[in-house]
This record gives C-alpha cells, structure tokens and sequence, in this order.
C-alpha cells in the first residue's frame, strides 16, 4: 500500500471531485454521471477513476462527513437520561440527513447486504447500525422499547422511510409524522 501523501495537484483534483460529486448528487440524485461529475470537476475519468474506482467510494467520500457526524452524535446522546428520547433525537437526525441527496436511504439499504460487507459505505453501514444498537439496546434496558427489536431491522425501517419521504412535498414533515408511527409500534405496553 502506497503512504505517500498526495501530490498537491493530485489533492486538488481529488478535493474538487468530492465538491463537484456532492453537487451532482444533490441536484441529480447517487445515480448522477460520474463521466458528468469528471467533466464539470474539469477532469478526465481516468482521474476520476484513479480516486475512486467505484461509485461506491464516490459516495462514500462524499457521505464520510456525515456519516462521522451521526457516530459521534450517538456517543453524545449514549449520556442523556432519557434513552428512548435519545434513540428519537438520533434518528430524526439520520432521517434528516437521509433525505438529501436523493437515494441516500437506497444506497445505505443497499450497502448492509452481504456483498458490499467490504467496500467503504458497507463498512460506514455497519458503524452507523453499531451506533443506533448501542442506543437501541440502552432504551431496551430501560423497558421504553421492546427486547425483540433488532438494530439492523430498525434501520432498514428508518430507511425504508428515508425513501418514502423523498417523494412527497415536505419529505420533513412525512419523515417526523412516520417516525412517530414507528415508534408507537417500537414502545413496550
């Protein structure tokens, strides 16, 4: 494996394809062109390719920010008195973050199969279903939520609404309204 650090025309290019990709993928959604996304970054796809040999790692690179931030936003919440509170704080902000760009939920649903186990955003899916399990398991223990809900399940379901909120008006407000309802099903008693 290569150690060398970057050359600084190869980190700008690198820098300008991750900034010209969260574009795309806001206005076009994760199935944006990456030969668009090469061309408007004032780059060949072979350097594109060079980055990232993958869409894969394209988005990863793209979601790396905020993805870290939902990890260590459930650490923070892992101390606040309140776990069912918590486990609500925590995935209203993954659905507000699901929601833009378009597809996120998809990929994220798509990167917890067994075949993409390996690649960045499997292993970013496996960290972000980690967090929500430690606070699944805290509000479980302190009998706000039910034992037999399963952490993967629950975030396919999160997910699930991700998707469904990208197509109405006020994805916001669907995904809140949805999020309640799941929790009415997630409560013990």
């Amino acid at each position: 494996m290569d150690t060398r650090p970057m050359r600084a025309d190869a980190r700008r290019n690198y820098e300008r394809l991750i900034t010209t990709a969260r574009t795309a993928f806001m206005e076009h959604g994760t199935g944006a062109s990456l030969d668009d996304i090469a061309k408007r970054a004032g780059v060949g796809s072979g350097t594109l390719y060079r980055h990232f040999p993958t869409r894969d790692a394209l988005l990863h690179a793209v979601l790396r920010e905020r993805i870290d931030g939902l990890l260590a936003h459930a650490d923070e919440l892992t101390a606040r008195p309140d776990a069912e509170e918590a486990l609500g704080r925590w995935l209203r902000t993954y659905l507000a973050g699901a929601a833009t760009p378009r597809g996120t939920s998809t990929v994220i649903i798509e990167a917890m199969s067994a075949e993409w186990a390996d690649t960045g955003l499997g292993a970013a899916a496996a960290a972000i279903c980690d967090a929500l399990g430690r606070l699944l398991e805290r509000a479980q223990r302190a009998g706000a939520i039910r034992a037999e809900i399963d952490p993967r399940d629950l975030l396919r379901l999160t997910n699930a609404i991700g998707v469904a909120s990208e197509r109405t008006p006020d994805p916001g407000a669907y995904a809140d309204r949805m999020l309640a309802l799941l929790f009415d099903g997630l409560r013990t008693g």
